[in-house]
């Protein structure tokens, strides 16, 4: 059944028992959201919750507080389209990326190519068995480009897990021939030092660049060596991308000792990650920009030199983030959104117990001029329903809806959802749409739900980590303008000009 706009589920009782409380408390006192063993290996399992949490949250489905088990619910501005199913590739999905008329979506046992011609019955044109956590993806012309960041036996996809501090362990990016979609063709692999978590395209016309993100390093680990503080940047030759190859280190946390300069983390700073590298890097190409979230740290650096970034400003927030995740620009480029993975994406960070700020996205000004900009610090936003602490929820991958003159974005929240808002006010963000199921499971608390919701030519794409490939149609007066923008080309950590780019 799906059930349109409820005013009641504004406002919810969820997250205020007792064991709501000891999670507080563990995510307080939490260490980074370090990369772990590949997930895509097993099936999701859940962590068992007291009975006291079954019980809230089963009176919770009860007196429709929250929907049912997998019930599906929005609002009314959203359409539910299609689901498409897993299939061949059982693992946790991932990451999208658009080309014409296909979607490309990672999973941590590979990638499917979907035929999205026609949105409301997406075809399967290729599936391909790669395992290695957490394939993060994208592509750039007749190249598509696949991180490892689980240890392997070698680079093939043939490969099996390996312990990390075996040193002829592999980890590292995966490039692949496109331009027959229906056969991919495996044609190169780098590996990089602590793996590849997400990695982020600078495309030109003869090559593409790859700045790839990763961290966690430890002095037991031979090819993850502290005090790892920068970036590996590939240099990708177009028509000859078997010569793939590192090309340089550069260093964003310069400082003295073994730590290098990032944020300390604990017990310097409490609840904070330790910056030992960065989760993920949004560029804008057109304006020579990137935005980086660093575990403790956003940055904002300049690519006008791509093999050589230069970090112009350096924010934390000690406060309210605990892992900065994710970063998005505005189309004037005069903000940036950051994402905060409160308890890694293993926890239930949506109740009223842990309130509005904390797990929250920040939005920050970019003001100034040339290297000298500074980020400053406006607002949390934070989707206003309550999950239930069975369900982890954590802000996760998003993008910008293309509307002139406003600054709206969509966005993953694993069991909170999709969510749509405006954040033209920067101090004021107001949500104006929302998609979410049900809990996966009333009994445990278990990882499902959109980990990437995207607005690809005219229709909102999600990646379920469960579920599966979901399309959804957003008709709103604050959006319909975006429906006439149409990209021949969508990686979102390589955001457009959206305006110049049809």
């Amino acid at each position: 059944m799906i059930l349109l706009h409820n005013p009641r589920m504004r406002r919810r009782r969820l997250g205020v028992a007792a064991t709501a409380a000891g999670l507080l408390a563990a995510l307080l006192t939490a260490g980074p959201a370090a990369a772990t063993p590949d997930p895509g290996d097993a099936p999701i399992a859940g962590q068992k919750v007291d009975e006291r949490t079954r019980a809230e949250v089963r009176t919770a489905i009860a007196d429709g507080e929250i929907p049912g088990q997998d019930e599906i619910v929005h609002s009314a501005n959203i359409e539910h389209l299609v689901n498409v199913p897993k299939d061949a590739l059982p693992g946790t999905n991932s990451d999208l990326a658009f080309q014409g008329k296909y979607a490309f979506s990672g999973n941590y046992d590979g990638f499917r190519i979907f035929d999205i011609s026609n949105p409301r019955a997406p075809k399967t044109v290729a599936q391909v068995l790669c395992p290695g956590s957490q394939n993060d993806i994208s592509v750039s012309g007749d190249l598509l480009f696949l991180s490892t960041d689980s240890s392997r036996s070698d680079s093939s996809c043939n490969s099996t897990t390996q312990p990390v501090t075996e040193k002829s362990s592999w980890e590292g990016m995966k490039v692949f021939d496109i331009s027959d979609k229906a056969n991919p063709k495996y044609v190169a692999a780098v590996e990089t030092a602590c793996g590849s978590h997400t990695h982020s395209l600078v495309p030109e016309r003869g090559n593409v660049y790859i700045y790839v993100s990763s961290y966690s390093p430890n002095a037991a680990y031979p090819d993850c060596q502290p005090p790892h503080d920068g970036i590996s940047v590939i240099k990708v030759p177009r028509k000859a991308p078997e010569q793939a190859a590192v090309v340089g280190f550069p260093v964003l946390f310069p400082g003295e000792g073994p730590d290098g300069g990032g944020n300390p983390g604990a017990p310097t700073n409490p609840g904070v990650s330790k910056t030992t590298g960065c989760h993920d890097i949004t560029v804008l190409p057109s304006r020579d920009l990137a935005a980086g979230a660093c575990m403790g740290d956003g940055i904002l650096f300049s690519i006008r030199d791509p093999e050589h970034p230069k970090v112009i400003d350096q924010v934390q927030d000690n406060v309210n983030f605990a892992f900065w995740h994710s970063a998005t620009f505005n189309q004037k480029a005069n903000k940036v959104v950051f994402t905060d993975e409160l308890g890694g994406g293993g926890a239930a960070t949506c109740n009223a117990e842990i309130g509005p700020d904390r797990g929250a996205d920040g939005v920050y000004d970019i003001v100034g001029k040339g290297d000298k900009r500074k980020l400053v610090f406006r607002s949390y936003f934070k989707i206003p329903r309550h999950q239930a602490d069975t369900e982890v929820c954590v802000a996760h991958n998003g993008s910008l809806i293309p509307v002139p003159g406003r600054d709206i974005m969509v966005q993953a929240w694993y069991q909170g959802g999709v969510s749509v808002w405006d954040f033209t006010d920067s101090s004021h963000p107001k949500e104006i749409a929302y998609f979410e199921r049900g809990p996966v499971n009333t009994e445990r608390l278990t990882t499902a739900g959109p980990w990437s919701a995207y607005y690809y030519n005219g229709h909102i794409y999600s990646n379920d980590i469960a579920k599966g490939f979901d399309v959804l149609k957003l008709s709103d007066r604050r959006t319909d303008p975006a429906r006439w923008v149409r990209l021949r080309e969508l990686n979102v950590q390589t955001q457009p000009d959206y305006f110049f780019d049809y």
